[in-house]
């Protein structure tokens, strides 16, 4: 399918969609890169339930915290915790020079045996004290021992962890996790410039600052606005279960002794469940932190004004390439497993790719700029009308040398695209909009549905009471989650381009799915929690 014919076949599917999901979407979004912060960590492998939207638990392992709550990052997040397991393994966050010490203690059912992590970009050395095992790929933590890594964080960008013991099994059973490494120095012109008016725009407006730095790495082309992890990973509960039996059958077994091992196939692979940071559409929309996912922490939301840069550090996790694709822009490449994609005639360049969709090997991390402004949609998204008496209609736009408005960051209509202001979208329009342009709107009560849906193709304070008047006929989202006189900004769906990844347990919709929110300046992206 060329992807001009995709992109119309999934904006189809968004449409229909908005129906089915109406009633399980929740109607505020909260993302960001959440972790904890080292150098040092004290993780425990060990076994717990996870759950599915399906109502399934799954038998799972995974890395957590022990003996010490770490520090937390975001610092501005509330209820942050990390337990004794949970999957995805806690985010550790250090940065560029570091020396990080990671103690990891096997807690894990005897018969499951050794376990280990691998740090891949990392110049790894390891403890082989008592309670280690010098292991095929890494120095091993043996049932009830600990063994210790070291590391100096020598680059930044985001990269994975993972067992390295018995992989088809310890990995699949949810043993892996992202490391943020900061850079070390800020370029200066992340804080002036449209970097220093997007930081004061959101200030204008209320917003708090989530990032957890500047920039990605130590170039003045890595500067962001906001930034967003996502992990991929998939599930074949055959696999869990048949772990949980043999678990549950040698339960008093003595580690070492005969027959005190797994023989757990991990071949054929048939996964059901499909996964963003552990969670499947639409659980992976609740908070970070949720309690009701005391085991999966991590969301997947993505929230962001026009014009800011958001920089999304993704993971392959599990088995499966993932071929994940983010409507409404390309995803601009910085750099892959850590390493910068520059030109090589031109290092101040950068030459990473386009990416329609963002395909994920397993293991492989790649960091990568995501934007929307607008530009190309034909229209006045903030639907201004000059007659009008509403604030927002009669706000400038003066084009900077792109072409968007960006000389005042407080403005309503910071960074709208020039060319398209006061341009109307509607022949006859309904409410306080401009008319005369070449489309007539439905009743929106039998055009689309949904939480997410703000009953507007417009941006901006009472977006949908000025698409259908004060009088006109309620939208959907008055009765589900949003009043009419507020608004809830675009939803662009980001999901698995492979038809089966956005099911859960073969039941559509589900599995790699959220939606991407896209909010006028003066609603504030509250990511706390």
């Amino acid at each position: 399918m060329s992807q001009i014919n995709s992109k119309i076949a999934t904006t189809q599917l968004l449409l229909a969609l908005m129906v089915t999901i109406a009633l399980l979407l929740a109607p505020k979004a909260f993302a960001a890169a959440p972790g904890i912060t080292g150098p040092t960590f004290n993780l425990t492998a060990q076994p717990a339930f996870i759950t599915q939207p399906d109502g399934a638990t799954i038998y799972s392992w995974g890395y957590g915290c022990t003996g010490n709550q770490p520090g937390f990052l975001p610092a501005n997040m509330n209820g942050a915790t990390c337990s004794s397991m949970q999957v995805p393994g806690p985010t550790l966050i250090v940065s560029e020079g570091d020396t990080v010490t990671i103690h990891l203690t096997n807690n894990l059912p005897t018969a499951a045996g050794n376990t280990s992590i691998l740090f891949p970009g990392f110049n790894v050395n390891a403890s082989t004290g008592a309670g280690t095992y010098a292991g095929l790929l890494a120095r091993e933590a043996v049932p009830g021992g600990t063994v210790t890594y070291t590391f100096t964080a020598d680059s930044p960008g985001t990269r994975s962890y993972y067992s390295g013991t018995q992989g088809d099994l310890q990995v699949e059973m949810g043993m892996y996790g992202a490391i943020i490494v900061l850079p070390k120095t800020v370029p200066a012109n992340c804080d002036t410039g449209l970097a220093d008016s997007n930081k004061k725009a959101q200030a204008f407006w209320g917003e708090k600052d989530f990032r957890l730095a500047h920039a990605a790495f130590d170039h003045a082309k890595s500067c962001y606005d906001r930034e967003y992890l996502f992990q991929f990973s998939e599930i074949d509960p055959v696999i869990h279960r048949q772990a949980e039996e043999q678990v549950q059958a040698k339960a008093s077994c003595t580690a070492g002794t005969a027959g005190c091992s797994l023989n757990v196939a991990t071949e054929p692979y048939h996964p059901t469940y499909f996964m963003i940071n552990g969670r499947s559409m639409p659980d992976d929309m609740d908070p970070n932190y949720a309690p009701m996912y005391p085991h999966q922490p991590y969301n997947g939301n993505p929230h962001m004004h026009p014009g800011e840069q958001v920089l999304l550090r993704i993971v392959g996790q599990g088995r499966w390439q993932h071929p994940f694709h983010e409507h409404a822009n390309h995803v601009r490449v910085l750099a892959r497993d850590g390493n910068m994609i520059l030109s090589a005639t031109d290092p101040n360049s950068l030459a990473g790719p386009l990416m329609f969709t963002t395909t994920t090997t397993p293991g492989m991390a790649m960091d990568g700029i995501f934007y929307y402004t607008g530009k190309g949609l034909n229209w006045d998204m903030y639907g201004h009308n000059l007659g009008s008496s509403d604030p927002g209609a009669v706000v400038p736009c003066n084009p900077d040398d792109n072409g968007y408005n960006t000389g005042d960051p407080t403005a309503i209509n910071y960074f709208e695209w020039c060319q398209d202001h006061n341009k109307p979208m509607e022949a006859a329009p309904f409410g306080d909009v401009a008319g005369g342009g070449p489309v007539t709107l439905p009743d929106p009560n039998l055009f689309t549905n949904g939480a997410w849906y703000g009953g507007s193709p417009y941006l901006g304070p009472n977006a949908t009471t000025r698409a259908v008047g004060s009088t006109g006929t309620t939208p959907p989202a008055g009765t589900i989650a949003n009043a009419p006189t507020g608004e809830s900004g675009f939803a662009f769906m980001w999901h698995s381009h492979n038809e089966r990844e956005i099911t859960t347990n073969n039941i559509f919709p589900g599995g790699m799915m959220m939606m991407m929110l896209v909010d006028s300046r003066e609603f504030q992206i509250d990511e706390s929690n």
